[in-house]
């Protein structure tokens, strides 16, 4: 049983503790998790989650944890998840593993922001109830980071197979967070002399062997230039065999992964190329910010300077078939773009932000997107041209030829609609954003 790993939100970067520990009596697992709870409710401050989640969601309480837990609990796990939706927000998952699993004890606390550990106050919190974990449920490995940071980091595999990864563990030190907890078992590869004088903020041994690390008093400043020497320095002493200067050198790489890019995105675009960025990984979302405000879409070549004359037999007809394609667009995907219904330009870059994070031209039968996607597009398409712009179409036999006029061009639909369905890219090269935009600068 697992319940669900996903951040608070996807805006900025979270503070991320892991723990897999161990707990004794398997028979009385109530008694076992007190200490757990003690720690939360004694340390966690303005944190605190205030809901627990079991088969259904109830406001925090120790009988809440209680009745949450027997729901979520089957014959050899169990599971309870604690959020706090207001800032700071918090996720909070605790599984456990009965027998016939050894028995064990992962915790997944996220919270965010991570600017919110900024003071010394709330991280002596985060170290005090870390502490009381890692004693009572004598943990391998257990850390407390920035969550982007980790991600650069390549926890938890860190270049290796999945399948090595999960056997071997954290075998050795292949990174150091803000907090670490290393268990007896590492302490001892390491050297328990060499661990216990590491050059950091707090070195503290516990009572079951395992030593407590954390490298500066506050969490939140882990990208800057002394915390980054602090984390190289340590690094290194509890691995000769590093290079000070080349570890350094990948801790600078990683913070200026990390430093804030500001948008300048192409305007006719900037709608929809704003939301792309939290699509991605959040250590990849800077790096994205920058590819984005490089982007600069074709300018659309798809509209002719005098309209092709009307060539069928009954406009009104064709006219209707339109409108059907319209509405079957608008049938299919109301509930995932519920905007479709107001067929405004707000709706296109809502359309647009679909296909490309559904990667739509590229996951889907070619022959339904050629056939019925990209048609009724167009034809979605020069509805808006029509009611928002006050265009007029001018149909004809073949539909790609088929025109609404605006001002002193007419436009293309049905053949921008099928380039925009070539391929993810293409979704960005000719979205339906920018197309309406430059149409709309030739509005009488």
């Amino acid at each position: 049983m697992s319940a669900p790993k996903t951040p608070c939100t996807s805006e900025v970067d979270h503070l991320l503790l892991t723990l897999n520990g161990t707990f004794r009596d398997q028979t009385e697992m109530e008694v076992e998790l007190v200490p757990f709870l003690n720690a939360l409710e004694k340390c966690a401050g303005d944190w605190a989650p205030d809901i627990v989640k079991g088969a259904r969601k109830r406001r925090y309480a120790r009988a809440a944890f209680w009745q949450a837990l027997k729901e979520r609990r089957d014959d050899d796990s169990a599971s309870v998840a604690l959020y706090r939706a207001e800032s700071p927000a918090v996720e909070l998952t605790l599984e456990l593993w009965l027998p016939p699993h050894p028995s064990e004890i992962n915790v997944w606390l996220d919270v965010q922001p991570l600017a919110h550990f900024s003071n010394e106050g709330d991280c002596r919190g985060i170290v005090e109830m870390v502490r009381a974990w890692a004693t009572h449920y004598p943990a391998s490995y257990a850390a407390a980071h920035s969550m982007a940071d980790r991600e650069l980091a390549g926890f938890p595999h860190f270049g290796r197979e999945a399948e090595v990864s999960r056997r071997d563990g954290f075998d050795k030190v292949y990174e150091l967070c803000w907090l670490n907890v290393f268990g007896s078992h590492l302490v001892e590869s390491v050297g328990r002399e060499r661990m216990l004088s590491t050059p950091a903020h707090l070195v503290e041994e516990l009572p079951n062997g395992s030593v407590l690390l954390v490298l500066r008093p506050t969490a939140a400043d882990f990208a800057s230039e002394d915390a980054r020497v602090a984390q190289a320095r340590a690094h290194v002493h509890l691995r000769p065999d590093l290079d000070f200067d080349t570890v350094l050198r990948t801790l600078r790489e990683r913070s200026a992964a990390l430093a804030p890019v500001e948008p300048r995105f192409h305007p006719d675009l900037a709608p929809l190329l704003s939301r792309l960025p939290d699509e991605f990984a959040i250590s990849e979302r800077q790096r994205k910010t920058a590819e984005l405000n490089a982007f600069r879409p074709p300018v659309p070549e798809e509209w002719l300077p005098v309209a092709l004359p009307s060539d069928v037999a009954n406009p009104e007809r064709v006219l209707e078939s339109y409108g059907d394609l319209s509405e079957g667009l608008v049938a299919a995907l109301h509930t995932k773009v519920p905007s479709i219904f107001d067929a405004t330009p707000e709706s296109l870059t809502d359309l647009d932000f679909y296909f490309w994070r559904e990667n739509f031209p590229e996951r889907y039968e070619r022959d339904l997107i050629d056939e019925h996607t990209a048609p009724a597009l167009g034809a979605f398409l020069g509805g808006v041209l029509v009611r928002r712009l006050g265009g007029t179409w001018v149909p004809r036999q073949k539909r790609e030829e088929s025109q609404v006029r605006v001002g002193k061009r007419v436009w293309l639909p049905f053949l921008r609609a099928r380039r925009y369905m070539q391929s993810r890219q293409s979704l960005l090269e000719y979205s339906l954003t920018q197309f309406f935009h430059e149409a709309e600068r030739y509005r009488p």
